[in-house]
């Protein structure tokens, strides 16, 4: 079943490039067939150590090796050839395990180096896809064939919309994400520190730090105002009133990207209430998703949705249009409500319209909305509303007009609480949507 999901994936993406290269020779650019780089391995500055690997999108699009110095060249009408660079190494584990699904759809050359790369390629003229414009010189790729856009924008546009089996390793990438965040769940109840939330959903995981789709967000109490919060206190165990967590899982380079927001029986009586506010909310945003709609409006929706539950817990005074009119929801949730997802946590082509690269930007009220692209059935995309009382943000309204709709004594007690955000993976169906966080 798997192969034949695999099968149908791999001729999606041939035709893609199909078509993606006859755009690229409408442009002016002979252009034969794509070479796509995997990537190089990077150092920190003066040292010998290595940056953990990501592989290129692109290249992952095809083939789950994250492994630098890998190439895929794509042709149209022939079988795509995978050049598998495995170098003679005693020092690292370089060796490429060939997944099964691979021999019937791709013909592979293994090399020694990438050296041997040049003489192994076939004639023809290629443009080149990644991060190394000296490796495409070096392999007569003309400066012009290097990331060309018009062939980046239509690449990057069709990613959005996903294959079966695609959809199969998102699935899964988010049903064993979830076992770690229950995991998490119970070692914050238990009194669990930052750290020991971290190493218990790795645990649960049975996964590496360096194996997750981005760097696990485990944050207790007030840095849960933090929206990309990065460390992990080894203090605090015990002392935690609210767990904000953001980890996901990586299935054959398909990262889901879940967040939950936990409450101790202690926690402020209004903050309780507004992540069972929040949890509501968010499926209710879930429910509104649906093919042709604009995801623009769903983040509309959801300051509105923001601005009813601030005047209901007396967070904010008035009118749910005079919230919006003065952009006080945005205080409180500055991201957007979500964005595109799948080889990339945050997936390319957010803000693209089209293949060829027309944009459209987000609301001048929500700069950093990451989507506004129409829905269509099969994309994938977060949704993931969020309550945060950020001082950074707050503060400089207590003397402002604005700021005399915001209740100043409730905001103070709030501040300790950190912040919420409930995000669920979500996938468009023919008629609606499939979340794929909750099954």
């Amino acid at each position: 079943m798997i192969a034949d999901h695999y099968a149908v994936h791999i001729s999606r993406l041939n035709t893609q490039y199909a078509q993606s290269l006859e755009l690229a020779q409408q442009a002016g650019l002979p252009a034969d067939g794509v070479l796509l780089h995997s990537g190089i391995q990077h150092y920190y500055h003066a040292d010998d150590r290595g940056i953990a690997f990501q592989a290129y999108g692109h290249f992952m699009h095809w083939l789950h090796v994250n492994q630098p110095d890998q190439f895929l060249l794509v042709r149209p009408g022939e079988k795509p050839h995978y050049f598998q660079v495995v170098p003679a190494d005693f020092w690292y584990e370089q060796d490429v395990e060939n997944d099964p699904l691979w021999q019937e759809n791709f013909h592979i050359t293994r090399l020694s180096s990438v050296d041997e790369l040049a003489a192994a390629l076939p004639e023809g003229d290629f443009l080149y896809c990644g991060e190394s414009p000296d490796q495409a010189v070096a392999l007569g790729i003309k400066k012009a064939a290097v990331n060309p856009p018009t062939l980046i924008h239509a690449l990057d546009y069709a990613r959005a919309v996903k294959s079966e089996y695609e959809l199969i390793q998102l699935r899964e990438a988010n049903r064993l994400a979830l076992i770690g965040h229950e995991a998490a769940r119970e070692c914050f109840l238990a009194g669990g520190s930052e750290y020991d939330i971290h190493m218990a959903y790795l645990g649960a995981c049975k996964i590496l730090e360096d194996d997750t789709p981005y760097t696990n967000i485990v944050a207790l109490n007030e840095k849960a105002a933090i929206l990309h919060y990065q460390n992990k206190r080894r203090g605090h165990a015990g002392s935690g009133q609210v767990l904000l967590i953001d980890a996901g899982y990586r299935v054959k380079g398909y990262g889901s990207d879940i967040t939950r927001t936990t409450t101790s029986e202690s926690t402020q009586a209004v903050f309780q209430s507004l992540v069972a506010g929040m949890e509501k909310l968010e499926l209710e945003l879930v429910d509104e998703v649906i093919p042709g709609k604009s995801y623009v409006d769903i983040h509309l929706s959801a300051l509105g949705k923001i601005a009813d539950l601030l005047l209901a817990h007396k967070i904010c005074t008035g009118s749910v249009g005079d919230l919006l009119e003065k952009e006080i929801p945005q205080l409180f949730m500055p991201h957007g409500v979500g964005h595109l997802l799948g080889i990339a946590v945050h997936d390319a082509g957010g803000h693209q319209q089209n293949a060829k690269g027309d944009l459209q930007k987000p609301p001048a009220h929500s700069p950093m909305l990451r989507n506004t692209r129409l829905m269509e059935e099969n994309m994938v995309f977060t949704i993931e509303p969020g309550c945060y009382f950020i001082p950074l943000l707050l503060e400089p309204e207590r003397e402002t007009v604005r700021g005399e709709s915001i209740n100043w004594k409730l905001i103070d007690e709030l501040y300790s609480c950190g912040g919420i955000r409930i995000e669920d993976n979500v996938r468009v169906t023919t008629d609606g949507s499939e979340n794929l966080t909750r099954g």
